[in-house]
């Protein structure tokens, strides 16, 4: 199942518990406007390549829309769309006054030179620049993008807009970035963790977890769990895995990769099947990497009994459903991986007010939000007796449901309100 079709599933589950109106329901699932733009280049040896872009901005009920660009192969238009209506439900289920978006170009940034990347960004902002804006629609990083893409994207816009650094987030901090941000996403999943555990009288000390996608995310998640105590006994990535029993060595893992590109080679460890983390023996698995990674192939082999879902949709519903008879607790990607979006939240506030703040307060605010969003979804869970991920989309489909409704205005139907 793709992830657009997986992502309708999960949504049509939380309308039919919600009892939403059916004329809701369609408005709440078609996307508001989807954008398809050509982006031709020149390459650095004088030949031309064109990409295809895309950009879905799928609700706006409750603020500018919000969601990352990625550079990869295979970006498409239902992938874009999926990823957009989870940053839909994401921002909502964080309480942040933002609706869902996504974008993505359909190229291999590892094939292209920085040049090139800088030319196929520029050329790609050029297309949408009148489409997005700070009180409309606020880009950020995501896969195969970072704070550089971030920076050519709010040069381009203030071209025609004039300079405008609250249009993007995840920027560098001498172009008004916010301290915390690089960091925010797996600090943000540890955080999730953390209350999660709580639940059931347990902490990361001395728990054993293994760590599927170490870029971005899976690094600052792996290294607070380590700061924490607990033990990561597998990591993995596109270059190789690595596994040690009694705990690998984190920042030695961390300084061998920055020297070495790579996870091979490691004497902290020994090597392993890059699939064989995701059913390696531990207590907390966490995929941070593609979606799909836990499908019906492999799910009945998992040994964790904790899965926290730092990736976007990792988990195909058929795992879903298979993990579930094994008595394993998921905390859902729309919950788990919002620390990145809700520090966006605050660099995009920090932007609009011209006034930074210390690593310390947002990192202070962002366990806040994630502390409040965690006792939400348990609040959903309760009154409609479903698991974490039902939780976290009823919460999130329930509030933009209600904005939706508000801003329409009286309607004689009053099944037109979800409860």
């Amino acid at each position: 199942m793709n992830a657009l079709a997986a992502t309708n599933r999960n949504f049509q589950l939380a309308a039919r518990i919600l009892g939403l109106d059916s004329k809701l329901h369609k408005s709440l699932l078609i996307p508001f406007r989807e954008i398809k733009v050509e982006c031709t280049v020149p390459r650095d040896d004088g030949s031309f390549v064109s990409y295809i872009g895309f950009r879905i901005q799928h609700d706006n009920a409750r603020g500018p829309m919000k969601g990352g660009i990625r550079y990869h192969p295979e970006v498409d238009p239902d992938e874009v769309n999926a990823l957009a209506q989870l940053m839909t439900w994401k921002t909502a289920v964080a309480n942040l006054p933002y609706g869902g978006a996504k974008g993505g170009i359909g190229c291999n940034p590892r094939e292209l030179t920085v040049s090139e990347l800088q030319r196929v960004t520029r050329v790609f902002t050029q297309k949408i620049h009148d489409l997005i804006g700070i009180h409309r629609d606020v880009p950020a990083p995501d896969m195969g993008t970072n704070s550089q893409t971030m920076a050519w994207i709010l040069d381009e816009y203030s071209k025609f807009h004039g300079y405008s650094p609250a249009v993007v987030t995840g920027k560098p901090i001498e172009l008004g970035g916010s301290l915390g941000r690089e960091a925010a996403t797996g600090l943000g999943v540890v955080f999730a963790t953390e209350f999660l555990l709580d639940e059931y009288g347990m902490s990361i000390a001395n728990m054993k977890f293994a760590i599927q996608g170490f870029g971005n995310v899976g690094s600052w998640a792996a290294s607070f769990i380590h700061q924490k105590g607990g033990k990561v006994v597998a990591v993995s990535d596109i270059t190789g895995a690595v596994k040690n029993p009694n705990g690998i060595d984190i920042p030695a893992l961390l300084k061998h990769k920055e020297k070495a590109y790579s996870l091979k080679d490691f004497e902290g460890g020994d090597a392993m099947d890059l699939n064989d983390v995701l059913v390696h023996e531990c207590d907390v698995l966490i995929p941070c990497a593609l979606g799909g990674v836990l499908n019906k192939e492999n799910a009945a082999d998992v040994k964790a009994k904790f899965i926290i879902e730092a990736a976007n949709h990792p988990t195909d519903p058929e795992a879903d459903e298979i993990l579930s008879r094994k008595g394993v607790t998921i905390l859902p990607d729309i919950y788990a991986n919002s620390g990145g979006v809700t520090v966006s939240y605050f660099e995009w506030v920090q932007n609009i007010q011209g006034f930074m703040w210390e690593e310390e307060k947002v990192n202070y605010e962002l366990k806040r939000y994630m502390k409040r969003a965690f006792n939400d979804i348990k609040a959903m869970c309760h009154t409609h007796n479903c698991n974490l991920r039902m939780g976290a989309f009823t919460l999130g489909v329930n509030k933009v449901a209600r904005a939706t409704v508000l801003r329409v205005g009286k309607h004689d139907n009053q099944s037109f309100f979800c409860s």
